[in-house]
């Protein structure tokens, strides 16, 4: 995405932000005036309704105004300049710092005003209720202009209402103390939506920093992006962050790694071997394990944006099918060899037949001939070979024994060896019993024993097979179940990485197992065993017939 594009989106993002502020901090400036000034002018009344009503009560006012409502005369106005109402209403005037104190008798004519020059007259505002006994607080416009007034009836001694007082407070008297309330006010909106301002870069710096600069558009075609890559491709993907949590596991790291819901969760609180975790985390760049029934190779690759180390990707690529066909493509390979040799032992024979009757020597080449039928096919160099009376197992066990004596060592058949029927799963007798005879070849030729050797026993037992190969080397490691071996020509996926867990697991696929009898002895190497279920096809009893 282009610059521009995020300026665009950043500029957008902080307009919004600060709109979002405004409107709030608008609003809740509206609301506190509000309040405040509905505050000011309760304070205002209350405090005109209590001047009014001490006043109300005096006695010297009481009875003042009572004598005046009493007297059928109209108040004289020069009297009342100077009257005892005028200075009482003009010292609370001047002690409470009120608009007016007014004073008036039952017609409501002024005994006391802050103007003398209306003394004598009517008020301008209504009095009738106030005269009818009733306290009234109320805005109202006067001569004086407008204010928050309080009128309270004056009683006489018999509680009859026979005057009123009215104390009024200007206007802008009683919001003195809002223009510091609204600068007050006005500093802290600005100081929230600075501080807002503020907000939100730390808050961009983070979100830009979390996501490494990619913007939500972008995020958007990256989740696409990765549903579609992950979901459509065959490999494991199990993305680990530099806390060694997984963030990102596809279906297909799921089914074969055993996983079940592992995003969120440690690689360390996850079922898998050592060697996965190590994978994982990047301690190893790539290995092979063995999870379940399936032969795993993984790779880990270090995922980097912008300098900044962001965890490990683990591709985890299933090879058990590669795996097993190789073996049974070297089964083939195995025989292949065998009938080659066989093929050139044989042609080697007949060109010295040839080479007899070519010479006129008939007799000997008959003689030649006739050993040979006696002798049988081409001896392997495998002692003991007779005593498998399988054909297959007796050709994979002949060609094993030509390519052990090509490395120097003698494979020898156990006299122990007894095969009852055919072998009917060639395929997984030849990986199984292969693997082994292989392994036990490189353990003798590592060892240091002479002369280097392999025994192999072959037992039926009903319809199973049970092998076992022992070798001159030196034995298992404390820390690994496999012959050890010197020889960095072995293929370490096909001989000693994951040959032997395919070995295994293809037996306990058949109900039988792989197992090791002795890890090594002074005498003698490794000896392991096999037993493959179902592998014997068991041979039909033929009556003997009578002599």
């Amino acid at each position: 995405m282009s610059p521009r594009r995020r300026v665009r989106f950043a500029t957008r993002a902080l307009l919004l932000h600060l709109a979002a502020v405004a409107l709030v901090v608008a609003l809740c400036t509206g609301v506190y005036l509000a309040l405040a000034v509905q505050q000011l002018r309760a304070e205002a009344e209350s405090t005109a309704l209590g001047i009014a009503r001490t006043l109300a009560e005096d006695a010297q006012v009481r009875a003042a105004v009572s004598a005046v409502s009493a007297s059928d005369d109209e108040p004289d106005a020069e009297v009342l300049r100077d009257g005892e109402l005028q200075q009482i209403a003009a010292a609370v005037t001047a002690r409470t710092g009120a608009l007016f104190v007014v004073i008036t008798d039952d017609q409501g004519i002024r005994l006391a005003h802050p103007l003398p020059s209306r003394l004598g007259e009517v008020v301008s505002t209504p009095f009738a209720e106030v005269l009818a006994g009733h306290e009234v607080v109320d805005w109202q416009t006067g001569t004086l202009g407008e204010s928050a007034r309080a009128k309270v009836p004056v009683r006489d001694d018999s509680g009859t209402p026979v005057g009123e007082i009215s104390v009024g407070f200007e206007r802008a008297g009683v919001f003195d103390d809002l223009p510091p309330l609204l600068a007050a006010l006005g500093l802290t909106a600005a100081g929230a939506l600075a501080l807002a301002l503020l907000t939100f870069l730390l808050l961009r710096r983070r979100w830009e920093r979390l996501t490494i600069g990619v913007q939500p558009e972008e995020l958007v075609a990256l989740v696409q992006n990765q549903t579609a890559v992950l979901d459509g491709v065959g490999d494991g993907v199990l993305a680990v962050d530099q806390d060694g949590v997984v963030r990102v596991s596809n279906a297909a790291a799921d089914r074969l790694l055993r996983l079940h819901d592992p995003v969120g969760r440690t690689v360390d609180t996850l079922p898998l071997p050592p060697v996965v975790r190590e994978t994982a985390t990047g301690a190893r760049a790539r290995a092979e394990a063995v999870v379940g029934d399936r032969m795993l190779y993984l790779e880990s690759r270090a995922v980097r944006r912008d300098g900044r180390a962001l965890g490990d990707v683990l591709i985890v690529r299933d090879r058990t099918d590669l795996i097993a066909l190789t073996e049974r493509l070297e089964a083939v390979r195995t025989m292949t060899s065998a009938l080659r040799v066989q093929r050139h032992e044989f042609a080697n024979r007949l060109h010295v037949a040839a080479g007899l009757i070519d010479a006129g020597r008939v007799d000997d080449a008959r003689a030649f001939l006739g050993e040979l039928v006696s002798r049988g096919p081409v001896a392997f160099p495998v002692a003991g070979l007779d005593l498998v009376g399988d054909p297959f197992l007796n050709a994979f066990l002949g060609a094993k024994g030509v390519e052990a004596a090509e490395r120097g060592v003698a494979l020898r058949i156990g006299y122990e060896t007894q095969l009852i029927g055919t072998v009917r799963r060639a395929e997984d007798v030849a990986s199984v019993l292969g693997n082994l005879v292989d392994n036990a070849v490189v353990a003798a030729v590592a060892g240091t024993r002479e002369p280097r050797w392999v025994d192999v026993s072959v037992l039926s037992d009903g319809d199973a097979l049970v092998v076992t190969v022992a070798d001159s080397g030196e034995g298992l490691r404390p820390s690994d179940p496999r012959p050890r071996s010197d020889d960095a020509s072995v293929d370490s996926v096909h001989g000693h990485g994951i040959g032997l867990p395919l070995a295994t697991e293809i037996a306990r696929r058949s109900g039988g197992d792989l197992w090791i009898i002795d890890p090594g002895s002074p005498g003698h190497g490794a000896v392991f065993a096999a037993r493959l279920g179902d592998a014997v096809d068991p041979a039909p009893r033929v009556p003997k017939e009578d002599p």
